[in-house]
């Protein structure tokens, strides 16, 4: 049997050793791998529903491939895929949004309210392909259609669509591109607060790839206010444009590209991007010196260089003194040596 390593939430690997310790084949059973659209590639990537009396969410997993050769030493065995199995959660929403959006019907007509699994069954319709060779990288009808049994997709229906209740056991949807614009700001606003923003590595990395973190720059992310100065407005506004673009791309590696772009042209962030366009232009501009700089010493270096050369072949002072000697009625050196 293959032995892989995973790093996994806790409350599904307590999930996981109560199947093993009971029943292997329930947990075969229980736990069910889709294949589904990533949210921004479209490309087939796995999931994990994970779903208890408490809990439903829905994880996404990660195959981390070491580019050389490696082992993991368990015990006192040796596993000879170094392969690692990363499992995180994902909010279904993103993987809502690229499917609800096939079902937006064609311009001039109004979409149907419907039950959720007929909403998913006509997305599947649309996106799903017969393989095309013995592969089975391909997206199932199945796994598209199974997300509407789940208790968090049906919850997240909730927030990117209209909806309506027929009765307590019947809700029927329709995609919203305009609440899902909603359910992202909102999504921005917390992840771009100053408590959140500075546990995030990513929207740090974000932040210093603008040169926000460099010498003088501290008081653009401090978000303080002052009456005293008339440029802290200006300041906060900047702090503000900053974290929120910070946010947007961070969600942009979940969203498909029209509906991260609707989302950011819905904030004004022109005072950020002429910042950002003024530091590109200033390192271009300290690169040409620099560069100019460097040509400039490499010329130097080739003219001092080539005027060594020049002195070498010159020679030395006496040397050049022979060379001036009168020699006129002296007789050859080879004189002296001729056959006798």
């Amino acid at each position: 049997m293959a032995i892989h390593f995973g790093v996994l939430p806790d409350d599904l690997v307590q999930a996981l050793s109560g199947h093993l310790a009971s029943d292997v084949n329930s947990s075969q059973q229980d736990i069910r791998v889709l294949r589904l659209p990533h949210p921004r590639t479209g490309v087939p990537s796995l999931f994990i529903p994970h779903e208890t009396s408490k809990i439903s969410s829905i994880l996404e997993v990660h195959a981390v491939s070491p580019p050389n050769k490696r082992s993991w030493f368990t015990e006192d065995s040796v596993v000879e895929d170094g392969k690692l199995l990363v499992m995180t959660p994902i909010d279904p929403a993103f993987l809502l949004i690229p499917l609800l959006e096939t079902t937006i019907p064609a311009e001039g007509m109004t979409a149907n309210f419907r039950p959720a699994d007929d909403v998913l069954e006509e997305a599947a319709s649309k996106i799903v392909q017969p393989p095309t060779s013995a592969s089975d990288d391909f997206i199932s009808s199945e796994d598209v259609s199974y997300l509407s049994s789940l208790r968090c997709v049906q919850a997240v229906m909730r927030r990117v669509c209209e909806y309506k209740d027929i009765t307590p056991e019947i809700t029927v949807f329709r995609y919203s591109p305009d609440k899902v614009q909603i359910y992202l700001r909102s999504k921005v606003s917390r992840l771009s607060d100053q408590s959140i923003s500075e546990v995030s590595r990513t929207m740090s990395r974000n932040l210093a790839k603008d040169g926000l973190f460099e010498d003088g720059k501290e008081e653009l992310l401090a978000g303080e206010y002052s009456m005293a100065t008339a440029t802290s407005i200006v300041t906060d506004i900047f702090c503000t444009a900053a974290r929120i673009r910070a946010a947007c791309d961070l969600l942009s590696q979940y969203l498909p590209r029209t509906v991260f772009d609707k989302l950011l042209s819905s904030y004004d962030l022109a005072s950020l991007d002429a910042y950002v366009k003024g530091l590109r232009e200033e390192a271009m501009a300290l690169s040409a010196v620099n560069m100019n700089a460097v040509e400039a010493k490499e010329s130097k270096d080739l003219k001092d260089a080539g005027n060594d050369k020049k002195r070498k072949a010159k020679g030395s002072h006496g040397v050049e003194k022979l060379k001036k000697a009168n020699v006129k009625g002296m007789a050859k050196l080879s004189s002296f040596f001729h056959k006798k």
